[in-house]
């Protein structure tokens, strides 16, 4: 089966899952101030008697790419589990920023600490000019790793690319800031806007590997970049915003060589949904961050 880019249908309405006397299920859009913009996230403040089969149903209801779940929570530290329609994940960047500025629109701004899978995350919550709030996650420690020839090649195959259309100035990697990705660079804008990838192909490799999400960046300058993550182990044929790959996404450049302390990833144009992703690396500091704005749907 052949796909193309676009998400997952959403259910509609605020209560979505919380229909029957459920949890409260809120929904936020994250790394844009336009509710039109950025990957919708669903929010369950209080998960705490829930089990992994009741979450992971919630998430395929909501049917967005990730719901995030508050199972405990002491102060400002938050135990939080991830799920998409077809499975846990072990840290997901948009929901963190999504229920990071739903906590401060509750508590205030200020820094959480967020216990997740892949280990703690702290996020400080601030209010711009423009009142919207913006969350800044600092993810766990980064790595890097090649990808094997064959493996490599069964990638480019699911995606229907050729060799030539890689940029040979970024190569291929693995790189994980809190989940795996595959980083691949297009060499040009419109083979990574012309997206169309063999669903069950790309899914048997990304499960082989332990791949959350498929990075394919395209390089406009050396600080920016426009990215797409198709996520179809997920359940969603495209990610619109993924603040996990952004991090993981940063550590890469670094172990390239010399990069630029702030980067600017754009994202969803190609769906609609445009997104913007600030990633920053601290000389001296191994961990990436990454900032964005989020505000809630209707």
């Amino acid at each position: 089966m052949t796909t193309s880019g676009g998400t997952a249908k959403a259910s509609g309405g605020a209560e979505g899952a919380g229909r029957g006397g459920g949890p409260e299920v809120l929904r936020y859009t994250a790394f844009s101030s336009d509710p039109a913009g950025g990957n919708p996230a669903g929010v369950v403040l209080d998960a705490a008697g829930l089990g992994a089969d009741e979450m992971l149903a919630i998430a395929a209801e909501v049917g967005y790419s990730e719901t995030a779940f508050v199972t405990a929570a002491d102060g400002r530290t938050l135990d939080v589990r991830y799920f998409s329609p077809k499975a846990e994940v072990p840290f997901c960047g948009h929901a963190t920023v999504a229920t990071a500025v739903a906590v401060a629109e509750r508590t205030g701004p200020g820094d959480l600490l967020f216990r997740v899978v892949a280990g703690e995350v702290p996020v400080s919550v601030e209010a711009g000019g423009d009142g919207v709030l913006r969350a800044t996650l600092t993810g766990v420690e980064p790595y890097t790793e090649p990808i094997a020839d064959d493996d490599l090649a069964e990638a480019l195959a699911a995606l229907d690319w050729a060799a030539a259309d890689l940029d040979p100035a970024l190569p291929p990697r693995i790189a994980y800031a809190g989940a795996r990705h595959l980083v691949l660079a297009a060499a040009t804008r419109a083979r990574l806007a012309a997206l169309d990838y063999d669903d069950a192909r790309l899914t048997a490799l990304m499960t082989a590997l332990d791949l959350t999400t498929l990075q394919l960046v395209w390089r406009q300058s050396p600080a920016v970049y426009h990215v797409r993550d198709p996520f179809p182990v997920g359940g969603v044929v495209e990610d619109p915003a993924t603040g996990a790959a952004a991090l993981a996404f940063g550590a890469y450049l670094r172990e390239l060589g010399p990069v630029p302390e702030h980067l600017t990833l754009h994202q969803g144009e190609d769906l609609g949904r445009p997104g913007v992703l600030r990633v920053e690396l601290r000389p001296g500091d191994p961990r990436v961050r990454v900032s964005g704005a989020a505000v809630p749907l209707a």
